[in-house]
């Protein structure tokens, strides 16, 4: 039998091709965006728990209530925004099955949604998988601002759908003010739904505040914002995360939604909410991840690699075209093999695969795997 694919240029992803290679030359692994050490003792003792009290079976489908409730204290907390427990906010299988669904449920044949790159790479797959079109906007390294009056030039009848991604994977830059009024400018007076992805909204650093599109009220009431728990609370694998949107938006997310997973692992959704109740727990993220920043660039200062610090993720990029020539995939390649650490190349997040001799490292790592890491970066 033969058919033909719906994503005909989608092969193995720059992660699990560097990870294999990582495993196979025992190298150091700082190429995909997890920790390499455990979640709060407290959050799995919360979790096993609920394991134990009851929470076995199906969770509501837009999540425990316990959790909802505590997601939206945090945005009064945080951004004296308010979301609705029971109709604005939904528990998902991490951010990218939020994102997935999001798009699911607005994006017809012919749509147009504008992305950003370098883009995490599940934004385009899920629209060409609904029969829409990407339209790009090309970032630059190193500042990767925004050029507004490219992006206006991209809108029109089409326009379905603009995502959007701060603080950014991979760059590690974040949005400002200035940017986000300008994204709201650009979209009043439109039906062009805004999908936020702000994952590592509490991972940002020298004091700059996150700018979420809840902040902004225009934008708010065409906006989905999608978030992670995994990134929060350094638990990847348990792939928890939640979207909020306005309550006409969420209703039709929660179609979609029902029919996909219709819900989540309801013991951990217990275990987060009753965690979350301290509100330390996410608060001081800011804090941890900046020493470790600040650990690893001060330990790679003297290398020739360039670099200007991250100001949010748990991801530095560094430029290395005073080292080589290579091409960023090949170089990456070479750096696992030879030197034994492994990193990610931007080029495979940018349109038409354009180079700019950056590579992604993740420092969300201990101390001792980044004096490792940081020893062979300067042998270089």
């Amino acid at each position: 039998m033969q058919h033909q694919s719906k994503l005909p240029n989608v092969g193995t992803t720059i992660f699990t091709v560097m990870s294999q290679l990582a495993n196979k030359h025992d190298a150091i692994n700082l190429s995909q965006g997890f920790p390499n050490y455990p979640s709060s003792e407290q959050l799995n003792d919360f979790v096993t728990n609920a394991l134990h009290n009851g929470y076995n079976q199906y969770a509501p489908m837009p999540g425990n209530l316990d959790l909802r409730l505590a997601i939206a204290h945090k945005y009064e907390k945080l951004y004296s925004s308010s979301y609705h427990p029971e109709t604005e906010i939904t528990i998902t299988a991490g951010a990218t099955q939020a994102i997935y669904t999001i798009v699911s449920a607005f994006v017809k044949t012919n749509d147009e949604v504008i992305i950003f790159k370098p883009a995490y790479d599940s934004y385009q797959p899920n629209i060409e998988i609904n029969g829409g079109k990407a339209i790009t906007v090309q970032l630059s390294a190193p500042d990767y601002t925004v050029n507004w009056q490219e992006v206006a030039s991209l809108i029109s009848s089409k326009t379905k759908m603009i995502i959007i991604n701060t603080p950014h994977n991979p760059s590690g830059t974040i949005w400002s003010k200035d940017d986000m009024l300008e994204l709201q400018k650009l979209t009043n007076g439109t039906d062009i739904i805004v999908l936020s992805d702000e994952v590592y909204e509490h991972i940002i650093f020298d004091n700059e505040q996150h700018q979420s599109v809840c902040l902004f009220e225009s934008l708010k009431q065409r906006s989905f914002i999608t978030a992670s728990f995994g990134k929060t609370f350094h638990n990847t694998g348990w792939k928890i995360g939640y979207c909020c949107a306005p309550d006409y938006l969420m209703a039709e997310f929660r179609k979609v939604h029902q029919f996909n997973v219709f819900s989540v692992h309801h013991p951990s959704q217990k275990g987060i909410a009753d965690y979350m109740q301290n509100a330390e727990t996410y608060l001081g993220l800011n804090s941890f991840f900046q020493q470790k920043r600040d650990l690893f660039l001060s330990l790679i200062s003297n290398s020739r690699f360039k670099f200007k610090p991250s100001q949010g993720t748990y991801f530095q990029v560094l430029e290395y075209s005073g080292i080589s020539n290579e091409y960023d995939v090949d170089f990456a390649k070479r750096l696992t093999i030879d030197k034994g650490l492994a990193s990610i190349p931007l080029s495979i997040f940018n349109e038409q695969q354009k180079d700019d001799k950056v590579l992604r490292f993740c420092f969300a790592k201990t101390e001792d795997t980044l004096i490792k890491a940081a020893e062979i970066l300067c042998s270089i």
